[in-house]
């Protein structure tokens, strides 16, 4: 033990941190290694089947003698503790399955997307500067949702991408439509979703259209037709980009919306909002609306000019954005004969699930639903990311900025799947009968208990024991994500 002074009264006692194997691999080292102290490939092979649970122990045994050879950690006959310990704590004893192992072949509504809020944000929602490199940074990291905000520039004529009504700096959209197309594909090979949240008129529109066209050519998904009835497969989908917002012909059916003035207070820190297990966590529930971005006052004149707008900006829409029709019931209600997506912002979201549960896990079958960050998250705080999930929502829209517990459940969840974006959702979600829809607030038997050791390499143990799985739940779902999350919060 090592300690020090602090204010000349108080001496604080520490144990410094190491990279000694802890005293539980020593004695799991002892009982597999042979009399002469070192683990030869029988060994070996005996623990990876025992202890590992590898499906071929021979050929996992023989990749870890070569690979320790290869960091010269290989004895005579066998592999030393050393050697045991590097490949425990190694990516190659991932607590995922290595590489992309779920079947990519299903509809695009069948999987959770790594998505983005404001990607073009640097810091907070009010005063931030706007770039092109959050957007590359989220790229490398592997995120399929940027939302771009698109508004015409102080002289009208030119398109700026910036958060409406704030102080915040505004950058080029077309440095932002560069910068995706060299990313775009530069972590996942899979589609790479563009959110446009559309300020522009008629001929900043066609410009838009056109910049699309020719920075991404043929990158660009163009549906046969207007109406889809089933989302494509990311794998027919991989390599290229495809365009989500509202048709034109949306804005003429809808009614002008104010402002909304909201007095909802900051609330307090994240972490208060969480509780002791982001499982468990109850929604919280506010009761008035708020929409995502507020809308331009139009005048009659823009009105009449977007009845004649050109088709090519129509087509370059590969997902529409569904108009809300009446209450949220009509809104969910799905149309056989066209898919869509429907955005909520997150306490909408949560409200809804009170009392359209059902509804919107059906709903999240065949179309896209995207939640996103309330309002008053000025600070690009985020949400619980479990909640959405729980409900079939794909793209749960989060602010990458900052390092805090969400975003850390948020990234761990998408190193699933070999880390591409993409994560299939359980079949119990996609079971859309009447008596078998999940219901995520029903309390029901405990099927099974798991325990789960994690040993680290400077002596932390981890015990985490998850006692609530259903007949709906298999247990990879909920455990790879705390399990990643637990792994993010001790190696911090």
């Amino acid at each position: 033990m090592y300690n020090y002074r602090i204010c000349y009264c108080f001496r604080l006692r520490y144990r410094p941190a190491s990279n000694e194997p802890s005293d539980g691999l020593k004695e799991v080292y002892k009982k597999y290694a042979g009399a002469d102290g070192a683990m030869g490939l029988e060994q070996l092979q005996q623990f990876m089947s025992e202890v590992q649970g590898e499906a071929d122990a021979v050929a996992a045994a023989q990749t870890v003698l070569e690979r320790s050879k290869e960091f010269r950690l290989l004895k005579r006959k066998g592999i030393s503790l050393d050697a045991f310990f590097h490949y425990l704590s190694s990516n190659e004893n991932s607590p995922l399955l290595p590489g992309l192992h779920q079947d990519m072949t299903a509809p695009l509504s069948h999987y959770f997307i790594f998505t983005g809020h404001n990607s073009y944000l640097t810091g907070n929602q009010l005063t931030s500067d706007c770039s092109d490199q959050p957007i590359r940074k989220a790229l490398l990291r592997g995120v399929r949702g940027i939302e771009l905000d698109v508004w015409p520039s102080s002289n009208h004529d030119d398109i700026n991408v910036l958060h409406g009504r704030t102080l915040t700096t505004p950058v080029k959209l077309i440095d932002c439509l560069r910068t995706i197309r060299e990313y775009a594909f530069a972590s996942s090979p899979y589609p790479l979703i563009i959110t446009l949240e559309d300020h522009l008129n008629t001929t900043l529109r066609a410009k838009l259209t056109s910049m699309m066209n020719e920075i991404f050519g043929d990158l660009l998904y163009v549906p046969n037709t207007e109406h889809i009835e089933t989302f494509p497969s990311p794998e027919d989908l991989k390599m290229k980009i495809l365009v989500s917002t509202k048709p034109p012909t949306e804005y003429l059916e809808e009614p002008k919306m104010p402002r909304d003035k909201d007095t909802e207070a900051q609330g307090g820190a994240e972490d208060e909002a969480w509780g002791e297990e982001i499982l468990h966590q109850k929604p919280e529930v506010f009761e008035h609306k708020q929409s995502e971005h507020y809308q331009d006052e139009e005048d009659h004149d823009d009105i009449v000019e977007r009845t004649h707008e050109a088709a090519d900006y129509r087509h370059l829409i590969s997902i529409p954005a569904r108009k809300k029709i009446g209450g949220l019931t009509d809104t969910l209600k799905t149309d056989t004969n066209q898919v869509g997506r429907l955005s909520l912002s997150e306490q909408v979201f949560e409200k809804a699930t009170i009392h359209h549960g059902n509804e919107i896990i059906r709903f999240t079958k065949n179309n896209l639903l995207r939640i996103y960050p309330r309002g008053t998250r000025f600070a690009s705080s985020n949400y619980n990311p479990m909640h959405g999930w729980m409900y079939g929502a794909q793209m749960v829209a989060f602010n990458m900025q900052g390092y805090a517990r969400s975003l850390w459940v948020m990234q761990g969840m998408f190193r699933a799947n070999g880390g591409y974006g993409y994560v299939k959702k359980p079949d119990f979600l996609l079971d859309t009968e009447e008596d078998h829809i999940f219901d995520p607030k029903a309390e029901l038997p405990v099927k099974k208990i798991l325990k789960v050791k994690v040993f680290m390499g400077d002596g932390w143990r981890f015990d985490y024991s998850k006692t609530h799985f259903d007949r709906y739940s298999p247990p990879d779902f909920y455990t790879r994500v705390n399990l990643l999350r637990t792994l993010h919060i001790l190696t911090m």
